[in-house]
């Protein structure tokens, strides 16, 4: 048996399969999203359907290409690629018209196409380089600088110079690779308590508090800082006595305050802050005398975080633009923008519920038909699957979807080398990353970021990179066989 024989015999047909069915159903949306009476093929090149499918087979066609190429020429070549890379995420915006905000996309005669698409496999390919050295593991932050760099670059780039905020956050898909290669759950947890904290002081920061004197978002804000510190004391320690005293104290103060304000206005937001300036006091000699590093990283942590629960309204108000912060405005309630910024969310959801259980019918979907939601075949073509085929469509999808990643992690597991491995986790997280944004963001769960649906939503960029991303890892992983003799 030849070696290319051997590559197409241990092939990964599951993935295949999963793949071909998930892009021609998304083939049939795309065409369902857009039809009109007047359309009469779904193989019309002037139809974006027509479109969609000459995608599929360039992508497949390029798949199959990338299936040819030794699979260490990926490694080999990692490095290089990702510089010449870099250099054209940098170059892209010099050569991009304004799209909606957006220079991330290169005209090429009558097609288009956005480098940061492909810039997630190529990411990929040069941190499975670096970290599936021999010698690499994950033992201490100074492990992660060099990762947390080439993850940095592109997305900084794809984020400030090219202004696409969506291909720049895919990026914090790669913490599943992180975390499966020793990262700690501290990063994950304190990635959460970021977020909960940026939320609570944009929603709340404006509501006064009904006693006393102070904010409702930044009292909430230090109040889980705080509840952070008892755990750390509970579940790191181990020391329950401590964390209740700990608790008692601060129960103490807070329900001094309380009474105080019955004779004084008390400023709860200075009452809180000052219980968080005492423990990270505390906890930091606590360090110099026990010498404990998980001690300096509660410390460190709280203090980051009061700074960033200070930066959040600056961020908020001059960082992110105009757009954008509608966008969470909306979501988070502080706005009703039915007609505006939360008009894609609102139509969606009616096109959604009107599907109800099994759903109007193929091409019978009139929130389609008449068009109400924008970006209906690209970034919100799951309420066309929640419209036409109801909800039996859309858990029949979404299972697809779930079994297509839980495969990915499979086939991660069972690579004989750490760079395959590395690769493999870097594109379970990308899909799942993708998956879950797109539709929470069509479930107005989310801010509308335009993040595409994996090989579903109308896009050649998408549909090629994300072709290009599964292939190169069928290709390494079929050669797991011959790694094995």
């Amino acid at each position: 048996m030849t070696r290319n024989n051997s590559i197409v015999a241990g092939l990964d047909w599951m993935s295949i399969i999963l793949f071909v069915v998930i892009a021609l159903f998304g083939w049939l949306n795309i065409y369902g999203a857009g039809y009109t009476f007047e359309q009469t093929s779904m193989f019309d090149l002037g139809n974006r359907a027509g479109k969609q499918l000459l995608w599929f087979g360039i992508a497949c066609f390029l798949g199959i290409a990338v299936l040819f190429i030794e699979g260490r020429t990926y490694e080999v070549t990692a490095y290089i690629i990702y510089a010449v890379w870099l250099l054209v995420l940098l170059a892209t915006p010099l050569l991009a018209h304004n799209t909606k905000g957006s220079m991330s996309w290169i005209d090429l005669g009558p097609l288009k196409f956005q480098p940061a698409e492909l810039s997630k496999m190529i990411t990929a390919l040069a941190l499975a380089k670096y970290m599936g050295r021999y010698d690499y593991k994950v033992r201490s932050w100074r492990d992660l600088v060099t990762p947390v760099v080439l993850l940095a670059v592109p997305a900084a780039i794809i984020m400030v110079w090219q202004r696409e905020t969506g291909s720049a956050l895919v990026y914090a898909s790669f913490l599943l690779m992180f975390y499966r290669m020793g990262m700690s759950g501290y990063v994950l947890t304190g990635g959460l308590s970021f977020a909960l904290l940026f939320i609570c002081s944009i929603r709340f920061d404006a509501i006064a508090l009904p006693f006393g004197v102070g904010s409702v978002g930044v009292l909430l804000c230090y109040l889980l800082l705080t509840i952070v510190v008892l755990c750390f004391v509970l579940f790191e320690e181990g020391d329950l006595k401590h964390a209740l005293i700990m608790a008692g104290i601060v129960t103490g103060l807070y329900g001094g305050g309380w009474l105080l304000t019955l004779w004084y206005p008390t400023n709860f937001n200075l009452l809180s802050l000052c219980v968080l300036v005492a423990m990270i006091v505390y906890h930091a000699v606590l360090v110099i005398y026990r010498r404990h590093f998980a001690q300096l990283l509660v410390t460190v942590y709280v203090a980051v975080a009061l700074l960033f629960c200070q930066a959040c309204t600056i961020v908020f108000e001059k960082v992110l633009q105009p757009h954008q912060r509608t966008r969470i405005e909306v979501l988070l309630g502080l706005k009703d923008d039915p007609t505006g910024a939360g008009y894609n969310v609102n139509q969606s959801l009616i096109a959604i519920g009107s599907g109800q259980f099994t759903g109007k019918g193929f091409l019978k979907g009139t929130q389609t038909k008449l068009r109400f939601v924008p970006e209906q075949d690209t970034d919100f073509i799951f309420c066309t699957v929640g419209e036409e085929w109801g909800f039996v469509g859309s858990a029949i999808l979404l299972i697809l979807y779930c079994i297509f990643i839980v495969h990915l992690i499979t086939i991660a597991e069972r690579q004989r080398d750490t760079f395959s491995m590395i690769y493999a986790y870097c594109v379970a997280g990308i899909f799942l990353f993708h998956l879950t944004i797109n539709i929470g963001m069509v479930l107005g769960l989310l801010p509308v970021i335009g993040i595409p649906l994996p090989f579903f939503s109308y896009g050649g960029s998408s549909m090629i990179s994300f072709t290009l991303l599964l292939f190169v890892l069928l290709r390494l992983d079929a050669e797991r066989l011959n790694k094995m003799r």
